[in-house]
């Protein structure tokens, strides 16, 4: 069916300004899109300093808290920047939310065991149960602690083996910090024969931890009988000391007890002698 060249001149002026009208409006969303996207960085950028200069002033907020939660603040402000610019195409942005929604979902239930470290790193730091160079035992972990992370924390124990502990585990047990309270209680415990007076063995023990430095005058150190055997009495030497110099004390104290028994001539039971075997010829 032949065309009209004036109708059909007429079908293509129409289409070129329906063409223009779209390329004007897509040109304003497209302009109206950049602005939003560099302002919505520089918004986020700023968000994020300011969170973390703001958690700074706040006495003793650990740094590892400082950069996760102003980086969540920085990346929540730029999901909703590009949220905001497909609306700016028309772009139904209520299905994407729920679609966020539906992954932030499957990705939580297919790492709900690292997001419970999370959640536990975050409780140790925020209320520090232990800290960076403290002897801590956690259940079966025990070791100096040398890095508190959001999923897991590092030890060192005393033998120097490498220890990498899950947060959710050091948080669930109940935690025994040996240095926190600065000083730490210390027993040494000897046997004598029965035979040596008790007294005077309290006396050798009691002068030996007045002869240390490192062992603290108040709580005064205590010596005092602490069983009683066939023929051994144990004595016990109770003492404080810092609780960095606890096992190097321990360790030059025992030493000392036994050399001070030795120069009072106070005895240390020997063990009785093995019975010969059966059958065996005396010589």
């Amino acid at each position: 069916m032949p065309t009209d060249p004036q109708d059909a001149l007429l079908i293509v002026q129409a289409g070129l300004a329906q063409l223009s009208t779209l390329i004007v409006s897509y040109s304003f969303s497209a302009v109206g899109a950049v602005i939003l996207l560099i302002a919505g960085y520089f918004v986020a950028g700023l968000a994020e300093r300011s969170i973390f200069a703001g958690l700074g002033h706040i006495h003793g907020f650990d740094a590892t808290l400082r950069h996760f939660f102003s980086k969540i603040v920085r990346y929540a402000i730029l999901i909703l920047v590009v949220i905001m610019v497909l609306g700016q195409f028309g772009v139904q942005t209520a299905s994407i939310i729920a679609a966020i929604g539906a992954v932030g979902l499957a990705i939580g239930l297919a790492l709900q065991g690292t997001l419970q470290n999370i959640a536990a790193g975050i409780m140790l730091l925020a209320l520090r149960p232990f800290r960076i160079g403290e002897s801590v035992e956690v259940g079966s972990v025990a070791g100096t602690v040398e890095e508190i992370g959001l999923f897991a924390t590092k030890l060192r124990t005393v033998e120097g083996v490498y220890i990498l502990a899950p947060n959710s585990t050091l948080w669930n047990q109940p935690v025994r910090n040996f240095t926190r309270n600065g000083v730490r209680r210390t027993d040494i415990t000897l046997s004598i024969g029965s035979w040596n007076d008790i007294d005077r063995g309290q006396k050798t023990l009691l002068a030996a931890a007045s002869a240390e430095r490192r062992i603290r005058r108040e709580p005064a150190p205590i010596a005092f009988v602490a069983s009683l055997g066939e023929a051994t009495v144990s004595l016990t030497l109770r003492y404080w000391t810092s609780a960095a110099d606890y096992f190097a004390t321990q360790i030059d104290m025992t030493k000392r007890a036994k050399q001070a028994f030795d120069s009072e001539g106070i005895s240390i039971p020997l063990p009785p002698p093995e019975a010969p075997p059966p059958g065996a010829r005396k010589q």
